[in-house]
Order: C-alpha cells, then sequence, then structure tokens
C-alpha cells in the first residue's frame, strides 16, 4: 500500500507494509497489547512481524482498507472467509463509536451461507483452501461443508453454473469431450469437475461430510476416482502419489458393495509408473482381489516389474486371488469362484508359452484355486500341454510338480485319451491318467448298459400295457356279448314261463347288463 506510516508490518516474510499504527491499533486488540508503550510521540517507527497470519499478504491487505475506511468494507463470499478469520487473529471484537466490528460483520453474513448460490460456494471453496491451517476446528468451516454438500442434491443447482464457472472446471481435467460434457451435465455427476481444484486435505474434510450426511457411496466413490484422473495429469509425480494415496485411503471407508471395480482398475493402471508405497499398493490390491470374479483377462495382463524378462506379473495375479479366497470364505458364491477358475485358466494359457516363465511359478498359479473351483479340467490340461511343449528342458520332478494341479477325473475322455498318449508328461502320470480313462470309459460303458436296460425294460412295459389293453376290451367285448344272450334268454322264456331257478341259483353270476359288463371286464384283467 503506497500510504506512508510509522508501523512496519511483515506478513509471513511474503511483504512488508508500512501502515499508521493508531489506525490499525484502534481496530485490532491484539496490535494494540504488541504496541503498548513502546512508541510514543514522533520518533522512529515500530516493526512488526506475522508468521502465521491468516491468508497472507492479501488478506492483510484487506484488513488494513476495512481500518482505513473507518470499519467499513464490502463483504463478498471471495473474502468472507479470509476477513473472518484475520479477524479473529487480530481480535477485532470490540464496538467503536457504533460501528459494529469485523468479527461481527463476518458472524452475520456467514449465516445466510445456505442462500449463497453454486457458483458463490465454490469462491468460498476455493479461499477456506488457502486457510485450511487454521479451518481444521473451525465450527463455520465445518458449517459452509454441509451447506455446500447439502446444494449438490437440490434441484435446479446445476443450473446455476455459469458458462465461465464450466470453462474453468476443465483446467484440471485435461481436455473437453462429447463424454465430458455429458458427464458434466449428469444429474449425479455435475460437480465433479467442479470440485477438482480442491487440496487432498480438503478433500478428506469434504469426503468425510458427505459420508455424515449419508450420500450414496457410489456417488462418493465415483467422484474420487474422477478426482484421481484429473489430478493426476496437471501434478508433479510425488504429488500423484500422495493424491493416489488419500484416495485409496478413502475408498477403503465406504461399503464394498459401492465400490466400481472398472474405476479401481484404472486407478490401478496409473499407479504403474509411480512409486506408491507398500501400504497404498496392499490397500488398493485387497480393494481389487475382493472383486476379481468382475474382472476380465485384459485387466489381468499387467506388465512385469522393470528388470523383469517374464512378460507379465503373475505375482501379482497370485497375491489378488489369494486376496479373494480369503474374502470369499463367508461372502461369496461357487457361481463368482466359478467365475474366476476361468478368468485364471485363461490367464495360465495365456502366459503358458512365455519361456522366461519359471515352472514353480506356472504351478502356483495352476494350483492357486480349490478343487472345487472347476468344473472340468481340461482347458487347464491344455495350458499345462502347451507350457511343457515350450519348456522342454524341464525334468520329470518339476513336471510332476506342475501335474499336481491336474484332477484326471474331471478331463473329458478326449483330453483324457490325449494325455495317456502324451509323451511331454511324466511316465507315471501318464500311467495314472490311462487307468482313470479305463475307469472312466468302463464307467460309460456300465450307464450305456444301464441305459440299454432301461429302454428295454421301457419296451417291454410298452408291450405289456398293450396286451393288456387288448385283454380289457376283448374282455369288454365278452362282457356286451354275454349281456346280449341273458336279454335275448329272458325275452324268449317272459312268454313261456318263469325265469329258470338255475340262473337264480349261482350256477350262471346274475348281473344287470351294464353290471355283467363290467364284470367281465374284471374277470379278463
Amino acid at each position: 500500500m503506497e500510504v506512508c506510516g510509522n508501523l512496519e508490518v511483515d506478513v509471513n516474510g511474503q511483504e512488508i507494509f508500512l501502515v499508521e499504527k493508531k489506525i490499525l491499533a484502534f481496530f485490532s486488540g491484539k496490535l494494540r497489547k504488541l504496541l503498548l508503550g513502546k512508541f510514543k510521540g514522533t520518533g522512529r517507527g515500530v516493526k512488526v512481524i506475522f508468521h502465521d497470519f491468516p491468508g497472507g499478504a492479501e488478506c492483510f491487505e484487506l484488513i488494513a482498507r476495512f481500518c482505513y475506511n473507518n470499519g467499513s468494507i464490502v463483504l463478498t463470499p471471495s473474502n468472507i472467509f479470509l476477513l473472518h478469520f484475520a479477524a479473529n487473529f487480530l481480535e477485532m471484537k470490540g464496538n467503536i463509536h457504533g460501528i459494529p466490528n469485523l468479527i461481527l460483520q463476518t458472524k452475520i453474513y456467514l449465516e445466510g451461507i445456505h442462500y449463497w448460490t453454486w457458483p458463490e460456494l465454490v469462491v468460498g471453496l476455493k479461499q477456506c483452501q488457502d486457510l485450511l491451517p487454521v479451518l481444521s476446528s473451525s465450527r463455520i468451516f465445518q458449517e459452509f461443508l454441509d451447506s455446500l454438500v447439502e446444494k449438490l442434491f437440490m434441484p435446479g443447482v446445476a443450473s446455476q453454473r455459469t458458462s465461465s464457472s464450466y470453462s474453468s472446471s476443465f483446467q484440471f481435467s485435461g481436455d473437453v469431450s462429447s463424454e465430458g460434457e455429458k458427464n458434466y451435465n449428469s444429474q449425479t455427476t455435475w460437480w465433479f469437475q467442479d470440485l477438482g481444484f480442491i487440496s487432498i486435505v480438503l478433500l478428506e474434510n469434504l469426503v468425510h461430510t458427505m459420508m455424515l450426511q449419508n450420500v450414496e457411496h457410489a456417488t462418493i466413490c465415483s467422484f474420487l476416482l474422477s478426482y484421481q484422473k484429473s489430478r493426476f495429469f496437471s501434478v508433479s509425480t510425488a504429488e500423484r502419489c500422495k493424491v493416489t494415496e488419500t484416495v485409496v485411503n478413502l475408498l477403503c471407508l465406504l461399503d464394498e458393495g459401492s465400490i466400481s471395480y472398472r474405476g479401481l482398475r484404472d486407478a490401478f493402471g496409473m499407479t504403474l509408473s509411480l512409486k506408491m508405497s507398500r501400504c497404498c499398493m496392499v490397500k488398493l490390491e485387497s480393494l481389487i482381489g475382493s472383486r476379481l470374479d468382475q474382472a476380465k483377462l485384459d485387466d489381468l495382463l499387467v506388465p512385469s516389474p522393470p528388470g523383469k524378462k517374464y512378460a507379465y506379473d503373475s505375482n501379482l495375479i497370485l497375491r489378488l486371488v489369494k486376496i479373494f479366497l480369503l474374502e470369499s470364505c463367508n461372502k461369496y458364491s461357487n457361481y463368482r469362484l466359478k467365475k474366476v477358475a476361468g478368468l485364471i485358466d485363461l490367464y495360465i494359457a495365456e502366459v503358458a508359452p512365455d519361456p522366461y516363465l519359471r515352472p514353480s511359478k506356472f504351478a502356483a498359479l495352476a494350483m492357486s484355486l480349490p478343487d472345487v473351483a472347476r468344473d472340468s479340467h481340461d482347458r487347464l490340461y491344455r495350458a499345462i500341454d502347451m507350457h511343457f511343449e515350450v519348456h522342454r528342458g524341464l525334468s520329470e520332478d518339476e513336471k510332476i510338480s506342475v501335474c499336481c494341479a491336474l484332477n484326471y477325473n474331471k478331463l473329458s475322455p478326449e483330453n483324457a485319451n490325449h494325455l495317456a498318449r502324451n509323451p511331454n508328461f511324466p511316465t507315471g502320470l501318464v500311467a495314472t491318467a490311462s487307468a482313470s480313462l479305463k475307469s472312466k470309459l468302463k464307467t460309460l460303458l456300465k450307464e450305456g448298459h444301464h441305459h440299454k436296460i432301461s429302454c428295454d425294460n421301457l419296451v417291454n412295459l410298452r408291450a405289456k400295457n398293450g396286451r393288456r389293453k387288448y385283454k380289457v376290451e376283448e374282455g369288454r367285448k365278452r362282457g356286451r356279448r354275454m349281456a346280449y344272450i341273458m336279454r335275448t334268454r329272458i325275452s324268449s322264456s317272459s312268454k313261456s314261463r318263469s325265469l329258470p331257478r338255475l340262473c337264480s341259483c349261482g350256477s350262471v353270476p346274475m348281473y344287470p347288463p351294464n353290471e355283467l359288463y363290467k364284470h367281465y371286464g374284471t374277470l379278463v384283467e
């Protein structure tokens, strides 16, 4: 400030201000205490040094303007937090000549936070970022974050955003694409890029506030992964590591079912070029491994670490499988386990031809899953056969260690027959496979014999039922003929004499015509 004065104020080593002692001390209780009795008359000036002034030189200039303007200043979202915390720092409490002190003025203004528009909240958030050391335990700061989070999901808030805020939001997200614009206008993600500028400390505060306000964890997860992606290409390598570690730590706080596997995969891919801490990588691998059944083959084809000759990082896959199995003890169904088994079989087939992959590592991959995970071992057998073709110099013991993963009873007859004649496999195992094949064939023959017997029984049953039906029909015909004869006899004899007693004495059963029909039918059966 180009103002003559008798007091030098060094603000955080950034800038030295020359001001009038009486003017600033009139409003600041702290300066009055510091300067009390140290300056009289018009002698040499006094110098005050502040090492931790809130907001730095920019904020002190605002305070000086307030004092020189007789306690008046226009409060806006862009200066309210700076003025509030600086006023508290300088103890600007007392009302002077009826003029409200600066602390009171800023408190009254901050009471209207809930009525701020979205752009005003974003501006205020940027000011908060510069004051983070002071804000850590501030109730006003937490109220501000509460208001900001509430605004995220209020109807119509997205429409408050201006074109300038739209364009500036992409300064930290890389480039503008049609997909980015689509996400930008999405009902749940429109604010992601507006908040991409915040520091990792402010990110932690914001996410904790979201969780306290019961924001859907899936939305928080998407925001965190978007934040990491947008910051990754705009900061230094060291900062990238810090951003990734912060994001991973926050992801671990969310519900398991809310975390996107695709997002985790992308996050992991970005860490491959970084020297991440072991703790962070363990957490990230744990998140990915517990969702391994959602992966695809391409996700597993991670290049080997620098200096290694083998193509893919098989150690990583073994760790992921181990994590999945530990997590799946009580949570996951056999269906998910079988999905992982199919995925690992594809991976094993992919790495089998690698001439630099050690047999012990290949065996570990083959035996990484329990036997119940696979209904068939055909794909595993084909991968082992390919591995043996490439590694022709393997000893019998090395081959046996690899073949321990095979369950011969889960091979199809075609593959069991192929194994029985395969010169690449150890002789003892070929004999075992042959015995297994013979047993399988016997079983199939028995099943075929039983099937034939069942078919024969079915044919015989059908024939018997046919004969039974024929006999019943014949009985019915006989019944009808006998009924006709009885009716004829009764009709002829009624003209000359009564029905003979013989007919009623039991020699010939006396039934009504319809009962006679049924009776003979039953007898024939």
